[in-house]
């Protein structure tokens, strides 16, 4: 039990933590009537609608930043293994970053990287 103690302190202290700033922002919190005041975008008046649709060229966009998170994702773990596993590592890695820049290159065509 005793190798716990740290472990169980330290939720102690984020518990406290946790409790304290809660009681804190509930003695400064200005009351505002729940009717004046939308919760969108920290209070200030919506330029549109909540569920407006977006435009198409921010999937191409979202295409685009999903293709470099997901390579960095399977690159850390890669990286530790690779002096282990040898070629083959080196050759999948390879595969999967072709695969992956292939999408980037269909970000590219549909204009992903174009902000004009």
């Amino acid at each position: 039990m005793e190798a716990y103690l740290p472990v169980l302190t330290m939720l102690g202290v984020a518990a406290a933590l946790v409790g304290t700033l809660y009681l804190v922002q509930l003695g400064t919190a200005v009351a505002r009537d729940a009717t004046t005041v939308p919760a969108f975008r920290s209070g200030l008046p919506p330029r549109e609608h909540a569920v407006s649709r977006f435009h198409a060229r921010w999937y191409a966009v979202s295409l685009l930043f999903l293709a470099f998170d997901v390579e960095m994702l399977f690159m850390y773990p890669w990286a530790v293994v690779v002096a282990q596993v040898g070629t083959p590592a080196v050759v999948e890695m390879f595969v999967f970053l072709g695969l992956l820049m292939a999408g980037v290159l269909y970000a590219w065509r549909e204009g992903a990287l174009r902000w004009a």
